[in-house]
């Protein structure tokens, strides 16, 4: 679904989905399986091995991320990494280095970093993950 100034809202079929809606902030690191909605704040680092995370245009992320798939239409004020499919919406603005394996960037959004393509797996993001203490823990299932 499509709205003015939004990302398209991406669902990987199950009904696992959670929001982080605007006007709420969240400090702390966040694990998290199925899909994440973050329209506000978050304050700490992404996590997830396999999950979907769409960040709208009112949507902040100071922290580094790691998901299977994202759409990104916020501030990002750290690194990116996404090991299938990265879509960086018009008024992405990431300030940190972006590591993907597809990447899709419409104009307007910004990258203020390093692009590094690894088609074969992920650079090692062991440091991100040993990071990540999961001060909160956000599962479904």
């Amino acid at each position: 679904m499509w709205g003015k100034n939004r990302a398209p809202v991406h669902s990987n079929g199950d009904s696992n989905m959670t929001l982080i809606s605007a006007g709420t902030e969240v400090e702390g690191n966040v694990m998290f399986t199925g899909t994440l909605l973050i329209e506000g704040k978050v304050r700490g680092n992404l996590y997830s091995d396999d999950g979907h995370l769409t960040l709208t245009d009112s949507g902040l992320v100071e922290g580094d991320i790691k998901a299977s798939k994202m759409v990104l239409n916020g501030a990002v004020r750290g690194n990116v990494f996404a090991t299938e499919h990265l879509e960086l919406a018009a008024d992405a603005e990431i300030s940190g280095n972006v590591h993907y394996n597809v990447i899709e960037m419409v104009k307007g959004s910004q990258v203020n970093g390093s692009l590094e393509h690894h088609p074969d797996g992920m650079a090692d993001i062991k440091p991100l993950i040993a990071k990540v203490t999961a001060d909160t823990v956000i599962e479904h299932g």
